[in-house]
C-alpha cells in the first residue's frame, strides 16, 4: 500500500471544490464530480467537483479585475511574485512529486523533475520581469522618433494534459504573468489533484504579497462546459491547449473563428536517426530511456528509430537486452523503471497499435503485455513493445500514446533517414546519433530535420526551459518556455512620436491645405 501523507500536507481532502480564483475556492456544493483513482494501485485518492457554467462566469468576472490590477503591477514587481512561488515550490518539491507520480503514474524521479520545471520556469520568469524588450527603428522623417513595446493580452486560458499535469501550466501561467497577463487554467480531467495542490501552494503567496484574486485562477470541469466555452469565449484573447491532435484541431479552429490566438502543442510521433558513425553507448540508453520514460506517455516520447543496416542488428539486440532488464512497478519505488500508463483506455488503445501493427505486417520483438498480480492491480501496467516494423506501414503514420518502439532500416546516406523522418505529418522533436560532423549539420540544415526540436547525440525527451518547446505540422506551431516564447503572451506596438514643428509625411507624400 502506498503512504499517501503528501496528499493531507498540499490540502487535498476527500472532498475538493471545483474553482479557485488563487485565494478563494468555490463550487463546494455541486453535484457531480470526478473520482480520482491512482494507475499505481487502482485505489480511490478523492472526489473533485465539476465546474457549472456559472462557476465559469465567477472565474471569468475575477480575472478581468484582476488584470486592471496586475497589469499596472511594473514587471519587475511581478517578478518578485513568481520568485517567491518558486520558493513555495521548492519547499514542497517532494510532496508535490511524489503526488505527481502517484496520481499521473510516472516514476518518482521523473515527478520530482517535473516539479524542478516548474521552479526553473519561475526562476526564468524573474529575469524575464527586466528583459521584456522592445526595438527603437530610425525613422525615415526628420525628428521623428519609431519604437515598439509591448504589452499584456488579458486573460491566458491554459489547457493543458494528463501527462504533465503542472509543469506545462506553470510554462505558460509564469511567463503570462510576468508579462502581465491573467491566467485561468483548465487541467486534465484525470490529474486534478496536482492542478488543486499547484493553486493551494501559490494561494499563499498572493496573500503574502496581499494581491487580489483572480490572477491565478483554476477551473476543473469537463471539455463541453469548460473547454468549448472558454476557446469560443472572446474575452479571452488567447487560448494555450497541450493535448491530442484531434483537440488541438478544435481548439485552433474555434479561436481563430473569432480572431483570437491558440499556442497548440500536440502530437510528437518524434523519430531518432542512428547512422554507422554514432557512439552505441550514447544512443542506447538515450533510445530506451525516450521511448519508456513516462511509459511512453510523453509528447517528446521516441516512436520510431531509424536504424543504418550496417549496425541494425547491434542496435536491435541492445535493445532487446535493455528492455528485458526493465523493472515495471509502483513508480514510487525508485528501484523501478517503467510506471503505469494514465488508464485502462490508454492499456486498450496500445493493445490496439499491436493488433495493427500485426495486420500490418510488423513483428513484434518484446513486449506488449498487460500485467496481472500482485503490485499490478490498476490493471494499467503493460511491458514496454520493440517492434520490427516499416515505414510504409500506417500505424507508423500515427502516435500510440504508450510505450511502443518501432524499428526501421535504412540504407543509403543520412539524407535517406531524414526524409524518412520527415514523412509523418508530426513535427516535434527529432534526434541523430552521429560522429560525423557532415552528418550532424545536414541534420541540423534547412533541408534537414523539419522539427522544432532537433538534436545530436542525446534523445529526444528532456527539453531545457531555456529555449523555445514546440513543433511544426500538426505539432501545431506554438512555443513555449524559453528563448523569445514570452511574445505570444503579449502584443506588439509600434510607436511614432513627431517631435519636430512640421508633419512631414511618409513616402514622400505631400498633402497641404
Amino acid at each position: 500500500m502506498v503512504a499517501t501523507d503528501f496528499l493531507e500536507s498540499l490540502g487535498i481532502r476527500p472532498e475538493n471544490p471545483p474553482l479557485s480564483t488563487g485565494r478563494n475556492w468555490f463550487g463546494q456544493t455541486v453535484k457531480k464530480r470526478f473520482d480520482c483513482v491512482s494507475p499505481v494501485d487502482g485505489r480511490l485518492i478523492a472526489h473533485v467537483g465539476i465546474a457549472e457554467q456559472q462557476h465559469y462566469e465567477t472565474v471569468l468576472a475575477a480575472a478581468q479585475q484582476a488584470f486592471k490590477i496586475w497589469r499596472r503591477v511594473p514587471a519587475p514587481k511581478r517578478g518578485e511574485v513568481l520568485r517567491k512561488a518558486a520558493l513555495r515550490f521548492r519547499e514542497a518539491k517532494k510532496d508535490l512529486g511524489s503526488l505527481v507520480s502517484y496520481e499521473m503514474g510516472k516514476s518518482l524521479q521523473e515527478g520530482m523533475g517535473e516539479v524542478q520545471e516548474m521552479i526553473d520556469i519561475c526562476d526564468f520568469a524573474v529575469g524575464l520581469s527586466r528583459q521584456l524588450y522592445g526595438l527603437t527603428m530610425h525613422s525615415e522623417r526628420p525628428h521623428h522618433r519609431m519604437y515598439e513595446q509591448w504589452h499584456p493580452l488579458g486573460i491566458v486560458g491554459i489547457i493543458t494534459a494528463f501527462n504533465f499535469p503542472v509543469a506545462v501550466w506553470a510554462w505558460n501561467a509564469a511567463i503570462a504573468a510576468v508579462c502581465g497577463n491573467v491566467t485561468i487554467w483548465k487541467p486534465s480531467e484525470k490529474t486534478p489533484l496536482s492542478a488543486i495542490a499547484c493553486m493551494n501552494i501559490l494561494s499563499q503567496v498572493l496573500e503574502e504579497e496581499e494581491l487580489p484574486e483572480g490572477i491565478f485562477n483554476l477551473l476543473v470541469g469537463d471539455v463541453q462546459t469548460i473547454g468549448e466555452t472558454m476557446i469560443a469565449d472572446p474575452r479571452v484573447p488567447l487560448v494555450s491547449a497541450t493535448g491530442s491532435v484531434r483537440m488541438g484541431k478544435r481548439v485552433g479552429a474555434v479561436v481563430a473563428g473569432r480572431m483570437g490566438r491558440s499556442l497548440l502543442e500536440l502530437g510528437g510521433n518524434n523519430a531518432v536517426i542512428v547512422t554507422p558513425q554514432a557512439d552505441l553507448k550514447l544512443a542506447i540508453p538515450a533510445l530506451v530511456f525516450g521511448a519508456v520514460g513516462t511509459a511512453g506517455q510523453r509528447c517528446t516520447s521516441v516512436r520510431r528509430v531509424f536504424v543504418h543496416t550496417s549496425v541494425y542488428r547491434q542496435v536491435r539486440d541492445a535493445l532487446l537486452k535493455a528492455y528485458k532488464s526493465l523493472r515495471i512497478g509502483n513508480p514510487l519505488d525508485e528501484k523501478n523503471h517503467v510506471g503505469p500508463l494514465i488508464d485502462k483506455d490508454a492499456v486498450a488503445k496500445m493493445q490496439d497499435a499491436l493488433r495493427i501493427v500485426h495486420e500490418q505486417n510488423g513483428k513484434l520483438a518484446w513486449g506488449g503485455e498487460v500485467l496481472k498480480g500482485t503490485g499490478y492491480e490498476s490493471g494499467c501496467y503493460v511491458v514496454p513493445a520493440l517492434v520490427e516494423a516499416s515505414p510504409d506501414m500506417p500505424i507508423v503514420q500515427e502516435e500510440t500514446f504508450a510505450p511502443v518502439l518501432y524499428l526501421f532500416k535504412y540504407s543509403g546516406d543520412v539524407s535517406d533517414a531524414i526524409a524518412l523522418q520527415n514523412a509523418v505529418r508530426q513535427g516535434l522533436s527529432s534526434s541523430i546519433f552521429t560522429n560525423s560532423l557532415q552528418e550532424a549539420e545536414e541534420f541540423l540544415s534547412h533541408w534537414g530535420s523539419d522539427c522544432g526540436i532537433a538534436n545530436v547525440n542525446m534523445g529526444t525527451s528532456g527539453a531545457e526551459i531555456g529555449g523555445a518547446f514546440g513543433g511544426e505540422k500538426e505539432t501545431g506551431g506554438g512555443r513555449e518556455s524559453g528563448s523569445d516564447a514570452w511574445k505570444a503572451y503579449m502584443r506588439r506596438q509600434t510607436n511614432t512620436i513627431n517631435f519636430g514643428s512640421e508633419l512631414p509625411l511618409a513616402q514622400g507624400i505631400k498633402f497641404e491645405i
